[in-house]
Formats: structure tokens, C-alpha cells, sequence
């Protein structure tokens, strides 16, 4: 199969012929139509994921495509269905995957982090019968690849942990994928939505889409300032989509009592432990939350929102490319000037 590999972190990023994956006995093998291009597959390649420890190795995690081979213990699957995955894949038996919560699985497994990943022809996922979710004949596959890790991660983090009410202020750090999606759900939700941003193109498709304030970033006082005058005391629910010590501190800043801030972007390198204003913490009885991807119980209703009409994850796509032009991709997404969602067409 053609895929993109490399051999070392911030290594050179090719695109070579790679053995054929074969199917566990529980598991399928993927005929890839389409895969995201994440902000994490870039962590992942720069060195700051533990579960990336063997070379060569493939990104790529957003996966949509149709099921080319299958296990003999499969039950619910079969050759030709079409299929995405949640990133994070349940073991099934795990204390947290017995109550649901497969996105925070004991012995996980994620494509493009602790095995070969989707930026290829082919890719092996286990535990099909748990794991696999069936696309509508409606969703294309280079939408259904967009909602990858983005968008299944900003709908878990606004509905499941954020708890958003229609007519509550929501404010969003950080508008690339994660927070763009965010921002749809958010606004789709009935929410009063802010975009914070350093980047104006960012901020203009944040407009586009629902948000309906938009912020460049400033110091925190002063953006925490303006959170506050514009919602007549500070939001109801923040969250820091960037992954930045200073978005995660003015997101909390900008909540008023009783708020609630969910870290969704990455924490890595410099921002791993950000100081946070633990006064304004307890002095307005705010919650601190953490919200990781989505378990695959959830994907019935963000999928029938999605073919309602209400949700419409297509307009985030900022361009499709072909395998060959994924590793200049890939290593740009450092430089955050993508705007929009970048999907690899494997069909180009």
C-alpha cells in the first residue's frame, strides 16, 4: 500500500510502499477514502505523543473508507460497509469501556499513535464490533473523514462535559478545527457563541459559522475584560480548544460565577502545566474540566443532527489534497496559518 511514513520525530515525511495490513481475529482492515489531517498527528510526529514509540510509523487517525477485510470472530461487519472510527478504540472489557466511556479506554488503541495510521491505502482497526460506526448513504466521505477527532471531540466537550443550555454565553480559544467545530455545535445549540483568535481569517470563518462576537487576542486582562462587558459579567461556559497557558488562563478569567472552562486543546512542551488563577476558582465556585475525544455511544446523535440539517461539519473544510502533498501539510500545521480542516482524498 502507498502511505506516508517516517522513521524519526521531525523526520522527513515520505510517501512509500508499506506491506498490506491483515485483520485481527476481532478487527477489520479499512480500505481509506478519506483521513483528516490533525493538529495532533503533528504532535505526534514532533515528538510529544508516549504511545508514538516504534519506527517507521503512519499518522493519521480521522478515518473514513469501507471495510475491505474482516476477522473471523466479526459479527456485525462486513466487506464493503462503510465505516468510520472514533480515535480512541475500546478494548471492550476495561472498567471504562464496560460503563461506556471507550474515549478513555484502560488499554486503548489509537490509529496513527500506538500503531500505523490512516494516512495510507489501508488501516487495521480491532475490536470492529465495538468500535465502528456505519456511515449514512448521505455523508460523503470527505465530510465524514472531517469529523474525525475535531469534530466528535468539540461535540463530547460542549454537550456531554460542557453541559451547554440553549441561550447560555459559550467562549471559544482558539479557532482552528476543534474550535470552529465547537463554535458550529455550540451556536447549533441555541448558545450566544465568542471566537477568541490571533489570527482575523480565523476569526472572519468563526463569524461565517455562528459565533456571534469575535476577539483578537489581546493580554489576558484585557480579553477577559472584554468577555466580561460582553456578556454582562463573564460566559457561562469557556473552553480552550488552542492548547495555550494563556488561553486556558483567560478562559478562566472570563467565566462568571458558577462557569464552567473545558481544556480540550492539547497541553504539550511549554503549555503542559499552565499556572491557573485558582482565586477566581474557588471566589466563583467555577468547575475545571477535561474532555477527551468522544466514545462511540455518541456518534447516533451527532450523526442525526448532522443529517438534519442543523449541523453542516462540510462548511469547515478548508481544502482536500492527495496523499502525495501530506507531509508539507502535515509539518505546516506548526505555523497555524491553515484555516479550515485539511482532508486527504485517497483517491487523487
Amino acid at each position: 500500500m502507498r502511505a506516508a511514513v517516517y522513521e524519526e520525530f521531525r523526520g522527513e515525511i515520505s510517501i512509500r510502499e508499506l506491506p498490506d495490513p491483515t485483520p485481527t481475529r476481532d478487527g477489520v482492515v479499512i480500505r481509506v477514502d478519506a483521513c483528516g489531517i490533525c493538529a495532533s498527528d503533528w504532535h505526534g510526529w514532533m515528538g510529544h505523543d508516549p504511545d508514538i514509540r516504534a519506527f517507521p510509523h503512519v499518522p493519521g487517525h480521522e478515518i473514513a473508507g469501507s471495510i475491505d477485510s474482516v476477522g473471523r470472530d466479526v459479527q456485525r461487519w462486513k466487506q464493503g460497509d462503510r465505516v468510520t472510527v472514533p480515535f480512541c478504540v475500546g478494548c471492550g472489557s476495561c472498567e471504562q469501556c464496560v460503563s461506556g466511556l471507550t474515549n478513555i479506554c484502560d488499554r486503548h488503541f489509537q490509529p496513527g499513535f500506538t500503531a500505523w495510521g490512516a494516512f495510507a491505502e489501508f488501516v487495521a482497526i480491532p475490536h470492529a464490533d465495538l468500535n465502528l460506526v456505519a456511515l449514512p448513504p448521505s455523508l460523503d466521505s470527505i465530510t465524514a473523514a472531517s469529523l474525525g477527532c475535531r469534530f466528535a471531540t468539540a461535540w463530547r466537550a460542549v454537550t456531554a462535559v460542557g453541559r451547554v443550555a440553549a441561550g447560555e454565553w459559550v467562549v471559544v480559544f482558539g479557532c482552528g478545527g476543534v474550535g470552529l467545530s465547537v463554535i458550529m455545535i455550540a451556536a447549533a445549540s441555541g448558545a450566544r457563541v465568542i471566537g477568541v483568535d490571533l489570527e482575523q481569517s480565523k476569526l472572519d470563518l468563526a463569524s461565517a459559522i455562528g459565533a456571534e462576537h469575535v476577539l483578537l487576542a489581546d493580554e489576558e486582562s484585557r480579553t477577559a475584560e472584554a468577555i466580561r462587558h460582553i456578556t454582562s459579567g463573564g460566559a457561562h461556559l469557556s473552553l480552550d480548544a488552542a492548547g495555550n497557558a494563556a488561553a486556558c488562563r483567560t478562559s478562566i478569567l472570563g467565566l462568571g460565577k458558577r462557569g464552567r472552562h473545558v481544556q480540550v486543546g492539547l497541553m504539550v512542551g511549554r503549555n503542559a502545566d499552565p499556572p491557573l488563577p485558582m482565586a477566581a476558582v474557588i471566589a466563583r465556585e467555577l468547575e475545571i474540566l477535561g474532555s477527551h475525544g468522544m466514545e462511540v455511544g455518541r456518534y447516533g446523535e451527532m450523526l442525526a443532527m448532522i443529517e438534519s440539517g442543523k449541523l453542516d461539519p462540510k462548511r469547515l473544510i478548508g481544502k482536500v489534497i492527495s496523499l502525495e502533498e501530506s507531509p508539507a501539510e502535515l509539518a505546516a500545521i506548526g505555523k497555524f496559518r491553515t484555516v479550515g480542516v485539511s482532508v486527504i482524498d485517497l483517491h487523487r
